[in-house]
């Protein structure tokens, strides 16, 4: 069973069991060839060649990609400075926060509500048990990959908070719309395809001061 225990607010704890629910409204291009001309992106970890002019930026974060992340760099995501360091120098028009609920948990409840009146778009779906009688969260790849085809008309950046090699064609499919695509992942964590038809990567260890919640 797949668990986060993030902290409320109030410092409570909340237990997620990971991974939102959209009605696909359009349909992925035809079939395309991958983009050529890449750059090599696999030791570029700077944000300098990011200042150019993003424009609107939708931002869509795997929240258990993102926490097996954060946890393998030893630290807990503080969401609110998280939110703050992506409209430091961006257009921020929208940030998705995908996850898995058992909806009988309260206290996790609670923690999504948090992430809602603070700025976060939060997409969810129930859990569901499985033969063995354990609840488990599906991939919640098909519901974020929807959401960056059909945002990408409406912007003209999206920030992908995964390293889910399973997201690379809706990565190349968004790119072949026109729009950037920026992935922020851990190396060790991050599809080499993932990265290859991305426009940058950034690696989470060089924005892990900025986003980790301050140590008790």
């Amino acid at each position: 069973m797949v668990q986060l225990i993030q902290e409320n607010p109030s410092g409570e704890e909340v237990t997620l069991h990971l991974e939102p629910t959209h009605s696909p409204q359009q349909q992925l291009p035809s079939p395309f060839p991958e983009q050529s001309g890449k750059p090599n992106l696999e030791t570029d970890h700077s944000l300098e060649h990011l200042e150019e002019s993003r424009g609107r930026v939708v931002m869509f974060i795997d929240g258990a990609n993102l926490f097996y992340a954060a946890s393998q760099m030893g630290i807990e995501i503080d969401y609110a400075k998280l939110l703050r360091y992506f409209r430091q120098d961006r257009q921020l028009v929208c940030a998705f926060f995908y996850t898995g609920v058992d909806p009988s948990n309260l206290r996790q409840q609670s923690f999504l509500t948090w992430m809602r009146r603070n700025g976060y778009r939060v997409v969810t779906k129930d859990v569901v048990l499985n033969p063995a009688g354990v609840k488990r969260a599906s991939s919640m790849n098909v519901e974020i990959a929807v959401d960056m085809v059909r945002m990408a008309p409406n912007c003209d950046t999206e920030v992908v908070i995964s390293g889910d090699g399973d997201l690379s064609y809706a990565v190349n499919a968004v790119s072949y719309v026109g729009s950037r695509v920026e992935v922020f992942a851990l190396r060790s964590m991050a599809s080499d395809h993932l990265i290859h038809v991305a426009d940058s990567y950034i690696d989470l260890l060089t924005i892990r001061e900025e986003i980790q919640k301050a140590r008790k």
